[in-house]
């Protein structure tokens, strides 16, 4: 991770502020070139950079580079969609195991800026979350509670289906009774677009996976012990 140049550039946000602004295919056609320029290949390269120490927190991440296996994609799928633009206005570069089914560390880049952290989505009951996270959660709220306390600089927030709605709740998921019912959570941190266009700023990537990194093994994996 000793790399000393910057890898996103002030081109990368400026191209998803320029989409917002003309999010149709004839823009995207006509600039086909810029998104490559100026959002995937650096995408690439910083994917590229991660790898090592995401696969030292984790050999069973995947790194093919593909699209739904470490990249989101930027198409949006409008057929039941309410906002029906034709691209996303964000787009993700992600660490995962095969069978993760929704939990992962990952880096997203927006007009605004990036965020990076850890995520977990899962309503089927074959999904991580319901299958191993709610009972961990139910069963270890003092573990939570420390790690809420160790990670306070961290944004953290959980979603859960109310009435039919999916409702947003902010801080940390610790009481059993939330547990119960919990289908997302994510924990972050927010950059700037300058802080994320600043050398190093794969560093600032690789010690929040670093520091988050229980937080995954917490809800989604066998191996994890209190």
């Amino acid at each position: 991770m000793a790399r000393v140049d910057s890898i996103l550039s002030p081109e990368t946000f400026r191209f998803f502020r320029d989409l917002g602004g003309n999010n149709n295919k004839a823009w995207m056609d006509a600039n086909r070139e810029r998104y490559r320029a100026a959002l995937l290949e650096p995408l690439r390269a910083l994917l590229e950079r991660l790898i090592p120490a995401a696969r030292k927190l984790n050999p069973r991440f995947v790194t093919t580079g593909r699209s739904g296996e470490n990249f989101s994609r930027i198409n949006r799928d409008i057929r039941f969609a309410r906002d029906k633009s034709p691209y996303r206005g964000q787009m993700y570069l992600f660490f995962a195991e095969p069978d993760a089914a929704g939990s992962e560390l990952y880096v997203g880049v927006t007009a605004e800026g990036a965020t990076c952290g850890f995520r977990i989505y899962g309503r089927e009951r074959s999904s991580p979350l319901v299958a191993v996270g709610r009972a961990r959660g139910r069963e270890h709220a003092k573990w939570i509670e420390r790690q809420r306390k160790r990670l306070a600089k961290y944004e953290s927030y959980w979603h859960a289906t109310e009435k039919g709605q999916w409702v947003r709740h902010p801080g940390w998921p610790v009481k059993s009774e939330e547990w119960k019912k919990i289908g997302a959570w994510i924990v972050r941190r927010k950059f700037s677009a300058a802080a994320a266009a600043r050398k190093g700023f794969e560093g600032e990537i690789a010690k929040t996976f670093r520091e988050l990194y229980c937080l995954y093994e917490f809800t989604s994996t066998s191996s994890w012990k209190p």
